[in-house]
């Protein structure tokens, strides 16, 4: 979470094909590469973490970025939605791409994203390195169905009780503390699944683990329902019952249309 000295370009949004883009195109030109918001389950694929200079994560989540996007010494580069009006201190460091745009804004239509490049190298950069927390991601499906055994163990012997998929979008009024509130009351021998960007209510909370398995899985993006939902199959067929019958419950936050997709999926 924190930052290395150097120039820097900041991907937020949600398109990883971007991301992977600008990574093989920044390779060896002394830019380290920080993801923001929705591009934080990034750091799970080893195909992205491969690059050396994918740094880390800055900043939070999509409603912090006028004042994350101002103080980031680099270029930004805005994938898919959730952007919002830039303001005058970063107007001319941000560019668009794909889905996303605005008027006034520097639009890469194909991919070919020198103009970002360029722009990060004439910007300072950080003076020196930041240091930050750690967080851990990259619990999609595959990675969770991978220890099914241990977790399957871990709720016949009652060492785990109950499972919260605490998801959704957030949105940027004060007062949606709830969720925050909620997942520290969480009891011990319970687990936490989230995806999306309502996870920034807690995604820094250390909430420790269950016979090695975290008890704070970060399934991925709102795209990543679809990873929560084959969890939760995959557990209905081991335990033999419905997934109505899981000792499930879900917790959506809700912002916008997405997060209606995301429950009724």
């Amino acid at each position: 979470m924190g930052a290395k000295k150097g120039k820097a370009i900041l991907v937020s949004g949600h398109d990883l094909k971007d991301l992977e883009e600008i990574l093989k195109q920044t390779e060896g030109k002394g830019i380290n590469v920080y993801s923001h918001g929705e591009m934080l389950p990034c750091h799970g694929y080893p195909e992205l973490k491969k690059y050396e200079h994918f740094y880390g994560h800055y900043g939070t989540v999509w409603q912090n970025q006028g004042k994350e996007f101002s103080q980031f010494p680099g270029a930004i580069l805005m994938t898919t939605n959730c952007i919002q009006k830039p303001k005058d201190v970063y107007r001319d460091n941000i560019f668009t791409c794909g889905l996303v745009g605005w008027p006034g804004i520097a639009h890469i239509s194909d991919r070919n994203f020198q103009p970002v490049i360029d722009r990060a190298l004439a910007l300072p950069g950080f003076q020196e390195d930041e240091n930050g927390k750690e967080v851990m991601v990259g619990f999609a499906r595959n990675t969770v169905l991978g220890v099914a055994d241990k977790v399957i163990e871990a709720v016949k012997a009652k060492d785990i009780r109950h499972f919260f998929v605490v998801a959704g979008c957030d949105g940027a009024k004060p007062g949606r503390n709830y969720y925050t509130e909620f997942v520290e009351n969480v009891p011990q021998d319970c687990m936490v699944l989230t995806f999306a960007c309502g996870k920034f209510r807690f995604f820094d909370k250390d909430l420790g683990d269950i016979g090695g398995i975290p008890r704070l899985l970060d399934v991925g993006q709102c795209n990543d329902a679809f990873s929560a939902i084959q969890i939760a199959v995959a557990l209905a067929n081991a335990f033999e019952v419905g997934v109505n019958d899981l000792p499930l419950s879900i917790i959506c936050s809700w912002y916008e249309q997405k997060a209606v997709a995301i429950l009724l999926s």
